[in-house]
């Protein structure tokens, strides 16, 4: 006698799907010599086939079997169903239904559609086709929910435009256009969605199993989608003799009160209702299974629990405990009354941390310690794929293998990055960030010459540190041939960097020519030289792992439907679009590693079930997500359409919370902080804090974060760190002292040792903007040229070669065009001044001149950027400054002795050319700002007092004085045994270039409070 009631069931969380599943399939289809060959598993995911399979395995282990016949597995969410689900029925029965249209190409024609239909309101480039995603979204929402186009104007719709704001009404009048319009393209070329593809599929497979049956048994297992298509179907499985349909922790024991308290859930008892209410309790893990029992007609009452019991089961008293957890607002009252057995969540810990990397390295400490138990599977859950990868990178460092079988976007992939990287440096005319991140990647030149060639980006890198070039790759050749025929210290050494980025050059040269277009280029013809271009570079290496795969699947796939819906973007837009498109792809690693150790999101682990259950990221944003409201349609009219809310997703997140606490063992796990501040703990964690009460102090796991700390800290506290006083050998204090080295050797000897007997020097940035010491370059070359250039015309202006230089420094025309009307307003000052004094009988002798002296055995040399001859005869040293000069109170006080130094030098008659004798006069000529300036910049300055000027040195003790600082330093430093302590001075206004290697902010501040305390 067939059995009355439809064949519906449940297995509690604490029983464990997948286990309790099997155990119950194997006695009850299990044939003699077939095994379950005949029976036939619908799953959600393949995910859910893979957990099943090996519960299929553990099962027969544990019964001693040899081998076991397994049912065919098949997941509603197949990429071709008909395929998956054709064995179930004829086939040919289904050729009625159209063909579906691929989703990229679906993408790209409804980005055409919105600018053809949006005219001047539609989004520009890589925006149009971001909201082209998000059309496609709403569309497949509306499909999936069975609601017609022409719903969109119903009474229902109309009568709520009135109190809608302006910007939902203009979206859902765009929206309407625009699937009015694609519903035609889609008529006109004889193509259907996908999700109305497999509407009409799960229709028709429910009719015919009404009609004809179903020829083998049909267990569904595990789907919770509750869409009226798969409601259907379901409700046609349950309805047939010897098939099932398995519904997991669907809650049984839940009061009836509380389950009508969840709300309407999609019925509508009167003509005009709403199928969902605005008091629905759509973020109860059990509200989506409320909704697809009300779509499949079925009442709870009519679900009975699967009759075997899984291995591996927890507490079934736990069960009582989640059940009262996620009790919605008003029943949520009987916690005040509940017994301490119903409270309890025993083998339930909660890990809190301080940091996600902390959080990370408890985890992983978890796992490791764990997998010392012979046969204990672990498994993490977590929807934050940043703390999951920590997770798998902490677990390296014990030799354990255990991948993120979420996946990463393709984006974040090497293969993926290698094609963003090098368009990004072509759409971006050759920027060095973009360029060197190319040329430097890990599968460029993989070969046995990789060693050559990094070697060589890496000297080209050098050469292009400083601040912006103009774009373009020519640029690069043409500023590399400049510095290599000035001699630049640069390139100095490096032989053949310029013909070896010709070559480069020449390789980049047609993906280059082909981006140079001001009009938009065809995606697919882009893609295709991207591609070539990378293969150049890469060889086969580019598709060797999986990355590289699923990379050679997408450029196929978006290429062959932009070649056929003719899709063109500009070249600035490219970037931006791929990248979108990559983070729509996931690319999940082979499988391979420790077979008792998974790392899922939220999706992959439903219907998994391990020994230790690890939920990680319970932070609010996290897990659950912030919800997210369709941004094409107002949440009520989507309400009213019978859509659920945006708060929906949030049940989903808790019925994937519930379901891990069935496990035997269970952590969650949160950090306190993240990079953007303090964190707010899941509502979920909080519900479970709130209901233990008084016992949350027995579940706090206080001992993993100790035990995670411990990994990376030495034995006790750390010595504090001193103030550096490094003491080098006599050996190594033997230097010479350059004219501008003796302020910071007196101010912060440290940095002079780290300078001048370390040898350690900071590097430009790669792309930076202008600096203090560029400008000061730049306008020292220019007054150079100019020099040299008025030996033969001495009529020439000092613009025009200004001119010359800045065209040869292939900057960038931005910083040209900011730094250009100060700099030539500063040289025309000195043009003029220079002219002036040389009427008065002042005369030049030399610029940039380098001179030396040997002082009590320690060689002092310096640059003199001008030494003239004055009318009486004397010298003047003048030293160019590009900001203020040092002021006269840092030379009294000794910190400003370069001119006093060149001073003596010129009087010692080190510098070639020029004659020993006095020097009478020292000048600063500063390019800053001046009022008293017929251009407005440029001033003289001295440090001795001359005139009424009251501040500075008297001339006649400059030069000695500096000769004291120079012998005392000497004495003290170099020939001495003096410390170079760091920051002997605090006073002094040195650089801050070597900070970080002294580390500074570790000492100053005690050392600054220890001071205070002594005085």
């Amino acid at each position: 006698m067939p059995d009355p009631y439809p064949s519906v069931y449940s297995i509690p969380a604490h029983r464990g799907f997948a286990d309790a599943l099997v155990a119950g399939l194997v006695p009850r289809y299990r044939e003699k010599d077939a095994g379950l060959a005949r029976l036939t598993l619908l799953l959600p995911s393949r995910r859910a086939v893979n957990a099943v399979a090996e519960a299929f395995t553990r099962h027969a282990g544990l019964q001693g079997e040899q081998g076991l016949l397994m049912p065919r597995m098949t997941t509603i969410g197949d990429a071709d169903l008909t395929e998956s689900l054709g064995h179930l029925f004829d086939p040919l029965s289904v050729t009625d239904i159209p063909a579906t249209v691929e989703p990229t190409r679906r993408w790209l024609v409804l980005a055409d559609l919105i600018a053809e239909e949006l005219g001047d309101d539609a989004p520009q480039g890589a925006l149009r086709l971001r909201q082209a995603r998000d059309y496609a979204q709403t569309i497949d929402r509306l499909l999936i929910e069975r609601i017609a186009p022409d719903r969109l104007v119903s009474d229902d719709v109309l009568d709520l435009i009135g109190g809608l704001q302006k910007h939902w009404l203009r979206s859902l009048r765009n929206f309407l256009t625009v699937h009015a319009r694609w519903c035609d393209w889609l008529d006109g070329h004889g193509l259907i969605d996908i999700a109305d593809y497999r509407n009409r599929l799960f229709d028709h497979a429910a009719a015919n199993w009404k009609t004809h049956g179903s020829r083998s048994p049909i267990v569904a297992a595990g789907i919770t989608s509750p869409s009226p298509a798969i409601a259907g179907m379901l409700r046609a499985i349950a309805g047939l003799d010897n098939c099932s349909v398995i519904l997991p922790d669907l809650d049984m024991t839940l009061d009836e009160g509380v389950w009508n308290e969840l709300g309407q859930a999609g019925r509508t008892d009167e003509p005009g209702q709403t199928p969902f209410g605005r008091s629905d309790a759509v973020t109860h893990p059990q509200y989506h299974l409320k909704l697809l029992l009300n779509r499949m007609g079925i009442a709870r009452e009519e679900v009975r629990l699967w009759h075997r019991r899984g291995e591996g089961a927890a507490d079934p008293d736990r069960s009582h405990a989640v059940s009262a957890l996620f009790l919605p607002p008003e029943a949520s009252r009987s916690w005040v009354d509940l017994p301490a057995g119903k409270r309890r969540l025993a083998g339930v810990r909660i890990l809190q941390t301080a940091n996600p990397e902390d959080e990370a390295q408890s985890v992983a400490l978890l796992v490791r310690e764990a997998l010392e138990t012979p046969g204990k599977r672990v498994t993490v859950v977590t929807p934050d794929r940043g703390l999951a990868r920590r997770v798998v990178h902490h677990l390296r460092r014990w030799g354990i293998v255990a991948d993120d079988s979420a996946g990463v976007p393709l984006s974040q992939t090497p293969a993926g990055r290698l094609l963003l990287t090098l368009l990004e440096a072509i759409a971006s005319g050759g920027q060095p960030v973009e360029l060197m991140a190319f040329l430097q990647h890990p599968f460029v030149r993989s070969g046995e010459d990789r060693r050559e060639w990094l070697f060589r980006t890496r000297d080209l890198e050098l050469a292009l540190r400083g601040p912006r070039l103009a774009t373009g790759l020519d640029t690069i050749g043409l500023y590399l041939q400049t510095l290599i025929a000035n001699g630049d210290r640069k390139v100095r050494g490096l032989v053949g960097l310029g013909q070896w980025w010709a070559e480069v050059a020449a390789r980049l040269e047609p993906c280059r020519a082909f981006f140079a277009s001001d009009e938009p280029v065809s995606l697919a013809d882009a893609l295709s030289l991207l591609v070539e271009t990378a293969e150049e570079f890469c060889g086969d290496d580019l598709w060797a792992r999986e990355d590289g795969r699923a990379l050679s699947s997408f450029v196929e796939d978006l290429r062959l439907h932009a070649e056929l819906t003719g899709t063109h973007l500009a070249v600035e837009d490219l970037p931006a679009v791929l990248f979108d498109a990559m983070e729509c792809t996931a690319v999940r690693p082979p499988y391979g590693g420790h077979p008792r150790v998974s790392i899922y999101g939220l999706i992959e682990a439903r219907l998994t079930r391990a020994d230790l259950m690890i939920c990680a990221g319970l932070n609010e944003g996290v897990w659950p997500q912030a919800p997210q409201s369709d941004g094409l349609l107002a949440p009520a009219i989507m309400r009213a359409l019978g859509v659920p809310g945006a708060d929906y997703r949030i049940g989903l997140a808790a019925h994937d919370l519930a379901s891990a606490l069935g496990a035997k063992d269970v952590v969650l796990s949160r950090a306190m902080r993240d990079e953007g501040g303090p964190t707010i703990p899941s509502r979920f964690l909080l519900r479970v804090q709130a209901l233990l009460g008084e016992q949350l102090d027995d579940h706090m796991d206080t001992r993993t974060p100790a035990l995670a700390a411990m990994l990376d800290s030495s034995a006790g506290e750390p010595p504090a760190y001193p103030r550096p006083r490094p003491d080098p050998t006599p050996e190594q204090r033997d230097v010479s002292i350059s004219a501008t080295a003796l302020d910071r050797l007196r101010g912060d000897p440290f940095q002079f040792y780290a300078g001048s007997i370390l040898r350690l020097s900071e590097l430009d940035p790669l792309d930076g903007q202008p600096s203090p010491a560029w400008q000061g370059s730049l306008a020292h070359d220019i007054i150079e040229r100019w020099h040299e250039a008025r030996q033969s015309d001495p009529a020439i202006s000092i613009l025009a070669v200004a001119d010359a230089a800045l065209a040869e420094l292939q900057s960038h025309p931005l910083t040209v065009t900011l730094w250009k009307p100060r700099l030539t307003a500063a040289l025309e000052w000195i043009e003029a001044s220079v002219r002036v004094d040389e009427k008065a009988g002042r005369r030049v002798l030399d610029w940039e001149v380098s001179g030396s002296m040997i002082r009590d055995g320690v060689r002092i040399h310096g640059r003199a950027d001008r030494m003239d001859r004055l009318e009486d005869g004397t010298l003047a040293v003048v030293d160019y400054k590009t900001g203020r000069p040092p002021s006269a109170a840092m030379v009294e006080q000794g910190f400003a002795l370069q001119l006093g130094l060149l001073g003596l030098i010129a009087e010692a008659g080190g510098f070639d050319g020029i004659p020993a004798g006095d020097t009478s006069r020292f000048e600063y000529w500063s390019l800053a700002k001046s009022a008293k300036s017929d251009t407005g910049f440029g001033y003289v300055e001295t440090p001795l007092k001359t005139g009424s000027k009251r501040s500075g040195v008297d001339a006649e003790r400059f030069l000695p004085e500096a000769a004291r600082y120079l012998d005392d330093a000497i004495r003290r430093w170099i020939k001495g045994r003096e410390p170079f302590t760091a920051k002997l001075n605090p006073d002094y206004p040195g650089y801050d270039t070597y900070d970080q290697l002294m580390r500074l902010a570790e000492w100053q501040a005690r050392d600054a409070a220890a001071g205070d305390e002594e005085r």
